[in-house]
C-alpha cells in the first residue's frame, strides 16, 4: 500500500500515541484504584492522533498551548513522563514543581506553555506567544488548542479578530469532542460546524478526522506553512472523541456506551499500526518492542513520583508575580 509517509514517521506516531494511551491508563489507575493522584484529571484517551499529527508538521521551536486536558500535548511536546507523573502526584520534581497537578502542566525549554483551567482563557494568550514571536522576527509558531465548548466564549472573537488584522503566526485547534463538559455542541451552538466561526473574520479554516494522524499532519502543516510565511492564522477544526469521561468523576450520562464503542472501531492507535502492517515498516516483534519501552517508560515514572519528595513548605509563595509598588493593596 503506497503511502506519503515514511517508515520512521508511523514509528514515531505509533511510539508516541502508546506512550499517551499508556501514561494516561495508567495514571487513573493510580487515581481509582490506589488514591496516589488527587484532584482533576482530564485523560486524552482517543485523541492522541492530534498530538501525533501535530509534532510532525511542526518544529520543536514552534510553541504549543491548551486546555486543562494537556497531559498528551505535554508527552508529545517532549515533557518527561517521570516529570508529568510526578505532577500529577503533586511532588516536586513534577513539570510544575507539584504547584500545578494535572490541569496546569509546563515547560518552558519543551515550548510547551500550559495547561490552562480557565475555559477559553488560552485562545487569547496564544495569540499573545504568537505576537511575540511575529515582535522578535522568528519564524516560530504558536498552535492553540481548545475545546468545543470553549469556542462558545467570547475571548475567541475578541482574539480571531485582531490574529487577523496584525496576521499572527498563530494556528487555532478547536479539539472537537462533542460534548465539551457534558453537553453536545448542537444544544449550545447554532453553529454546529465550528471551523464556518472564522468566516466572520475572513480566515482560513478547514474542517478534518482527528482519528487519523494523517489528516492531522496534512492541516496541520498547510496552516503552519502559511503562518510562517507572514499570511496569518488558521481554524482547523479537529473532529475527535474522548474515550473517558470530561473528567475522572464524570458518569457519562449524556452518550451511549453504543456511541463510544462505535468511536473505538476506529481507534487512531489501531489505525496507524495497520498502515505499518500493511506497508510491511515493522513486524510484531518490532512493535512488541515498543510496547515494551513504552510500558518500561510509565513504569519507571511511577517509582520516579512514589520516590520524590513534596514541594517544601517555603514554596508556597514562590513563583507567584508580584507588583511590589501596586498601590491599591494595603494591610
Amino acid at each position: 500500500m503506497a503511502t506519503k509517509f515514511s517508515k520512521e514517521t508511523y514509528l514515531y506516531w505509533y511510539e508516541l500515541m502508546q506512550l499517551i494511551r499508556q501514561f494516561e491508563l495508567k495514571a487513573e489507575e493510580k487515581y481509582k484504584m490506589e488514591g496516589k493522584i488527587r484532584g482533576f484529571f482530564h485523560a486524552y484517551v482517543g485523541q492522541e492522533a492530534i498530538a501525533a499529527g501535530c509534532m510532525t508538521a511542526t518544529k520543536p521551536e514552534d510553541a504549543f498551548i491548551t486546555a486543562y486536558r494537556d497531559h498528551g500535548l505535554a508527552l508529545a511536546k517532549g515533557i518527561s513522563a517521570k516529570a508529568c507523573m510526578a505532577e500529577l502526584y503533586g511532588k516536586a520534581t513534577g513539570c510544575a514543581k507539584g504547584k500545578g497537578g494535572s490541569m496546569h502542566f509546563f515547560g518552558k525549554e519543551e515550548r510547551f506553555f500550559g495547561g490552562h483551567g480557565i475555559v477559553g482563557a488560552q485562545i487569547g494568550t496564544g495569540a499573545g506567544i504568537a505576537f511575540a514571536e511575529k515582535y522578535k522576527g522568528t519564524d516560530a509558531v504558536c498552535l492553540t488548542f481548545f475545546g468545543d465548548g470553549a469556542a462558545r466564549q467570547g475571548m475567541l472573537h475578541e482574539t480571531f479578530n485582531l490574529a487577523m488584522l496584525w496576521k499572527l503566526p498563530v494556528i487555532f485547534i478547536c479539539e472537537n469532542n462533542n460534548y465539551a463538559m457534558g453537553t453536545s455542541v448542537e444544544r449550545t451552538s447554532n453553529v454546529v460546524d465550528i471551523y464556518k466561526l472564522a468566516d466572520a473574520y475572513e480566515m482560513p479554516a478547514d474542517s478534518i478526522d482527528g482519528m487519523s494522524a494523517e489528516a492531522v499532519h496534512e492541516s496541520i502543516a498547510r496552516a503552519v506553512k502559511r503562518a510562517r510565511e507572514g499570511d496569518g492564522p488558521t481554524l482547523i477544526e479537529i473532529k475527535t472523541y474522548r474515550y473517558k469521561g470530561h473528567s475522572i468523576s464524570d458518569p457519562q450520562k449524556y452518550r451511549t456506551k453504543d456511541e463510544v464503542d462505535e468511536y473505538k472501531q476506529r481507534d487512531p492507535i489501531e489505525q496507524v499500526l495497520k498502515s505499518i502492517f500493511d506497508n510491511k515498516f515493522a513486524t510484531q516483534e518490532e512493535i512488541d518492542a515498543i510496547n515494551k519501552r513504552v510500558e518500561a517508560q510509565v513504569e519507571e515514572s511511577v517509582t520516579f513520583a512514589e520516590e520524590s519528595p513534596w514541594p517544601d513548605d517555603s514554596e508556597v509563595l514562590k513563583d507567584i508575580y508580584v507588583d511590589q509598588n501596586y498601590p491599591f493593596i494595603v494591610d
